[in-house]
């Protein structure tokens, strides 16, 4: 083959992989525009399931009314259901002092109420006895979000009675005790209807409708973890107790086969 002719072939083939090239790029921005087209049908399926969920929801949200009303009646007959329910409950206790708990053995009643369209928002109601430590006899707490998705909250002002404000005594509590015991016990509970900092992340809020609420039960049937290490260690007594007498036992019927044995020897002489 000539130089000529080797350039000429060096050419074509040059010529051919920039072609090939361009048909890559093109098929390549063809399918990447393809894929946007179907990404938007996809997407605009997920909205349509979303506003199906929705609407099936909001449909059972009203069918559950009923019910969440009758079992308010049967609560009702418990007495210390609600505060039992959230001693047993391990992320609220954590946020329970002594006072908190003794506040809350006058609540009778806990509802928790979606707004219609359920995604702006929810409200808990906490409906109290006549009780030693404030006026109020219903305190609630509404969480909000609105059209951008901007998330806010709002509650009921505690109307304290004189020297019994849990909030102020447990901000007193810990100045005084010092850093340490700052760790150690928790802000009041009743902090928790003046706190509006993180609307949208709201964890004891989000705890009590999607945990608590839709079954207490199962909280309030907790068993007691002191009674059950009790009767752990009484099970391991009576244990212990049946192994010393199975021993006793044991030895006593070596005693006797060493018994027999010698007085076999004395009838042999």
């Amino acid at each position: 083959m000539s130089a000529s002719a080797a350039k000429v072939s060096k050419k074509e083939l040059n010529s051919n992989h920039d072609g090939a090239d361009e048909t890559s790029e093109k098929e390549q921005q063809e399918a990447i525009e393809h894929i946007d087209e179907v990404q938007n049908e996809i997407d605009r399926l997920n909205e349509q399931a979303s506003e199906e969920i929705l609407k099936v929801e909001q449909k059972y949200n009203k069918l559950r009314q009923p019910f969440f009303q009758k079992r308010s009646e049967l609560i009702a007959k418990i007495p210390n259901f609600w505060v039992t329910t959230f001693v047993n409950h391990p992320q609220v206790s954590a946020l329970l002092g002594e006072e908190d708990e003794e506040a809350l053995h006058y609540l009778s009643r806990v509802e928790v109420t979606e707004f219609e369209d359920i995604k702006s928002g929810y409200r808990i109601d906490f409906y109290f006895d006549e009780n030693p430590y404030f006026e109020n006899k219903v305190l609630s707490k509404e969480f909000h979000l609105n059209e951008s998705g901007d998330p806010s909250s709002k509650s009921t002002e505690i109307k304290w009675k004189s020297g019994k404000d849990l909030t102020k005594r447990s901000s007193q509590t810990q100045n005084k005790a010092g850093r340490k015991r700052q760790h150690e016990e928790p802000e009041s509970f009743f902090t928790w209807f003046t706190d509006h900092a993180d609307a949208g992340a709201d964890e004891l809020g989000e705890v009590i409708k999607d945990d608590i609420w839709p079954n207490p039960l199962q909280y309030y049937l907790v068993p007691d973890m002191d009674e059950e290490e009790g009767e752990g260690e009484e099970d391991e007594e009576d244990e212990e107790g049946l192994e010393d007498i199975d021993e006793e036992g044991d030895e006593d019927g070596e005693d006797d086969e060493e018994d027999d044995g010698e007085d076999g020897e004395v009838r042999q002489t």
